[in-house]
């Protein structure tokens, strides 16, 4: 089939758009900066962005992973406006571009974060949206969007919404916690009894390579995961021996954790450490038999090692 990517080379779409073109598929990657050989840059994506020499007229499907995530480094006011020109109306540009070209199918990767956050049982697809945080409003909008389009065209859509995606290339937070298990940092995240779902990128593209053409994705939506939830220390632990680290870890009461997070302003962080998050992810094993092909242990060893390669590059420049 012939496969337009939008954000190519991000981490998980390097790893798709190789996945694709393995499995015998035609596929272009769209990235904003830096072309990969065979893609398309698009500078910007947003409601103004014409599409029109971008689509080929062959194209078939359009998996739409191009998207402006969260910085723990900002603040949600200054980036509201830029999360909304690129998830919300950037999306839906492109979907009602695509749906006037015929495109077969579009699928938006989203995230599981518009069902809200606080739940102490496992979300499941069914439950109502409740997006907190600009992000999240700018892709339940999208996804809100996108069902009034598929309604008004033939056009089909699939929404998937993964959980904490890691492997790697991987940023922000999972990378900061692979640099303490590393540095044999002591973190104080012994007490925690709280349970997490993951998603190793190598999980994610199978499952999106699944619902490239399979009839029974269209009109879904599915939330993504490994399969195995786990704790804040248990997660730690695990890293440590996928790095072949000790796992250095000081058992500090939840209380005193809330009580330095509301000290230091760092609440939001706090909470996310020591609360639950888990998804079911049943609904697309019922529909396509998609079952994750890596454990979690597979899937952080390759990361560990691919941390391990960046390490020793680094150290040698």
């Amino acid at each position: 089939m012939n496969i337009l990517v939008t954000g190519a080379s991000g981490m998980i779409g390097k790893a798709l758009c190789k996945s694709l073109r393995q499995a015998g598929h035609c596929v272009t990657g769209v990235v904003r900066r830096s072309p990969a050989p065979g893609g398309l840059e698009v500078p910007n994506i947003d409601g103004n962005t014409d599409w029109h020499n971008i689509l080929p007229d062959s194209l078939e499907v359009v998996v739409h992973l191009a998207a402006r995530v969260h910085n723990m480094h900002e603040s949600e006011e200054s980036a509201t406006k830029d999360y909304f020109e690129i998830n919300t109306a950037g999306t839906l540009n492109l979907a009602k571009q695509c749906a006037i070209q015929r495109i077969k199918r579009f699928i938006f990767i989203s995230t599981v974060k518009v069902l809200g956050e606080g739940k102490d049982t496992p979300y499941s697809a069914a439950d109502p949206g409740s997006p907190i945080g600009a992000y999240a409003i700018s892709k339940w909008e999208a996804e809100q969007g996108l069902a009034e389009i598929a309604n008004n065209s033939e056009m089909e859509i699939v929404i998937l919404r993964p959980t904490l995606v890691y492997g790697p290339d991987v940023r922000a937070n999972f990378l900061s916690l692979m640099k303490a298990v590393d540095r044999n940092f002591v973190l104080p995240l012994g007490c925690i009894k709280n349970l997490r779902s993951l998603l190793y990128v190598g999980n994610m593209v199978d499952a999106i390579c699944a619902c490239v053409n399979n009839p029974n994705a269209v009109g879904k939506t599915y939330l993504l995961s490994d399969g195995e939830n786990v704790s804040t220390p248990e997660l730690f632990r695990r890293i440590a021996k996928a790095l072949d680290r000790p796992p250095r870890l000081l058992p500090v009461p939840i209380g005193v954790l809330r009580f330095c997070g509301i000290l230091l302003g760092k609440s939001t962080v706090v909470n996310r450490l020591i609360g639950s998050f888990v998804v079911e992810s049943n609904e697309i094993h019922n529909d396509l038999g998609w079952s994750p092909p890596y454990s979690m242990a597979a899937g952080l060893k390759v990361t560990a090692d691919w941390y391990a390669q960046q390490k020793n590059a680094d150290t040698t420049v």
